[in-house]
């Protein structure tokens, strides 16, 4: 599909039910929109930019706090709609919460992803390694929003309950 109007912009309470459709329709199932849902209506400080085309929502990325040797974020999870990958909007997406997360003074962020995806935005499968979270491996990788944040840095990450539940 085409989009030349995309909207990037914090999602709101009316975008609910339309969240949960597009995350379970780019996941293929119901798991992630639940924890999406769950993510936003936590006390925990979270933020969730969707990517509207048209009126139709067809990208979302949410950031949530977590608990760690400094102030950090977690990236999860990214959704674009089937019709719409190959379009650039999930890099977009990255980018801006990128961009969110400094501006809110975060230090680092965590995903648990591709690495060819998420390498090309700066993140780093060993600068995650001293940390310790149950789906420590590969795929697990930071990036430093403050430079040096990460420098000498260790221990574990504490997500939010959602992520577990």
């Amino acid at each position: 599909m085409f989009c030349d109007n995309l909207v990037l912009r914090p999602s709101r309470p009316a975008d609910e039910s339309a969240l949960a459709e597009l995350v379970a329709e780019a996941f293929g199932r119901r798991d992630e929109a639940d924890l999406t849902l769950h993510l936003i209506a936590a006390p925990d400080w979270t933020l969730s930019l969707v990517a509207e085309c048209k009126d139709r929502l067809v990208g979302q990325v949410l950031l949530s706090e977590i608990r760690a040797p400094v102030r950090a974020a977690a990236l999860a999870p990214l959704s674009v709609r089937p019709g719409y990958r190959e379009l650039q909007i999930g890099s977009r997406l990255v980018r801006e919460a990128i961009d969110a997360a400094r501006k809110a003074g975060f230090e680092a962020m965590f995903v648990l992803g591709d690495n060819l995806y998420y390498e090309r935005f700066g993140f780093s499968s060993p600068k995650a390694d001293p940390f310790s979270v149950e789906w420590q491996g590969p795929h697990f990788m930071a990036l430093e929003l403050k430079p040096g944040a990460l420098k000498g840095k260790r221990g574990k990450l504490t997500y939010p309950s959602a992520f577990f539940g």
